[in-house]
Parts: C-alpha cells; structure tokens; sequence
C-alpha cells in the first residue's frame, strides 16, 4: 500500500499532509526517511510520524450527536473539536471525523480509524445520502423544490448534485437530502434558493438514524446491523 494511504487510512494524515510530512523529513519507514510519499510499504514495515511509531489499531465505529459551538476537526489551536468530547477510552483509538458538520450545526457525525470506511461514506460516488433538518428565516420559494430536484449552480460556478427538500406546510423548515458534502452545501443550496438557514441538523446518514435519547456531546459505538444501515439505498 502507498505510504500516504496507510497513512490516511490510519487517520494520522491526509495525503497532501503526508507529502508534507515526508518533506519535512518527519516520516521514517523501518528507521529510514522514505524516498517519496507515494512509496510502496508492507503491512509489517515499522512507520513512525514524529519519533511515534504508527500501530494499526482495531477498527472502530463511533455514532456522536455533535452539538453546535465545536469544530469538526481532530486539533485546533482556539476552538473546541469533536475530540474533545470523546470519553478517555476512545482517545487512543486514532478517531478521525468521518466528513465533516460546520461549527453552527449538530446531529449525527460518525467517528471512525477506517480510511476505507470513511471513503465509502462521504465521497459522492458511492451516493450514501445524509439528511438535515433546517429551519430558516423567510419562507421557501414555490420553485425550491424544482430548483434543489435539477441540482444547483453557485454564484462562484460550483454545480450541486441533484437533492431533495421536503419543505414544511409554512415552508419555513424543511428536510434536505443529499449525496455529497461540499462545504455549507446545504445552508447554500438554501441561500440559493432565498432562505437562510438558522438552524441546521443532521439527522440521518443512509438509514442510520440518530436516536433522541443520545444528547448532545454524547457518542456511543455503532453495531454491526448499524453499520449495515449505512449503506442501504
């Protein structure tokens, strides 16, 4: 496996921060500095970041109810992140965000030290849909609907992937579903269509659904039947 994929898929960097991390001659493979950050290394080779030899942990599967006011991020400098709120057992576990809830935003956030996993959740073309509720400020246009079923141009000429909004009876709070995670994308698509969000959450990723007896701040592990929920179209 390349080095920046063990790397990623172990949660310890991205592949742009491995090539970083390589440059900066901060990465050794069996005690020497590798020739690139796509080599080729085994399973068995001894990896280390920073004098910290990387150890393949057991997989882990975490379901936490992100609450508004913390960043989704594994460090930050000044602001509180996901991490923080992980109880002491789970901090050893090279937990990393699976995509991401911008800091305004709560509900369902899945924690994970599976690259491959993370992957088959977040990236577009495996088309596992998450769920938002909203609330917004003003009432939803009558095209809204029409708008977020054909997909949605952004003023800087991103284009959105189809969704669907199921817009309230007074059209001030609806449930959004999409397929992919650009950044705000769905206070955008909202924005778009002349509603701004004031209150967002995700509710469901596939059929996994967060429960209401989780609170805010509290996560717990997903099971197997769980995981499997994931992934049902």
């Amino acid at each position: 496996m390349r080095l920046d994929k063990l790397l990623r898929e172990r949660g310890i960097a991205s592949r742009a921060e491995t090539k970083q991390l390589v440059a900066e001659g901060r990465v050794l493979v069996n005690g020497f500095l590798p020739e690139n950050h796509s080599m080729d290394c085994l399973e068995t080779d001894v990896i280390a970041v920073d004098g910290r030899e990387i150890i393949a942990v057991q997989p882990m599967y975490l379901m936490l109810h992100k609450p508004a006011g913390c960043v989704t991020a594994t460090r930050d400098e000044t602001e509180q992140t996901v991490m923080d709120l992980l109880p002491e057992q789970y901090r050893a576990m090279s937990l990393f965000p699976v995509g991401r809830l911008d800091k305004e935003s709560e509900g369902l956030l899945l924690l994970t030290n599976d690259g491959s996993f993370c992957t088959r959740v977040i990236e577009p073309e495996h088309h596992v849909p998450k769920t938002y509720y909203i609330e917004v400020g003003r009432p939803f246009a009558a095209d809204t609907e029409a708008r977020f079923a054909n997909g949605i141009l952004f003023p800087n000429g991103t284009l959105c992937r189809p969704g669907v909004i199921e817009v309230s009876d007074d059209r001030m709070s609806a449930l959004v579903t999409v397929t992919e995670g650009k950044t705000h994308q769905v206070r955008r698509m909202a924005a778009a269509c002349g509603s701004k969000v004031r209150y967002l959450k995700r509710v469901s990723i596939g059929k996994l659904v967060m429960e209401d007896t989780l609170l805010p701040g509290q996560c717990r592990e997903l099971s197997e039947d769980e995981m499997k929920l994931i992934f049902e179209s």
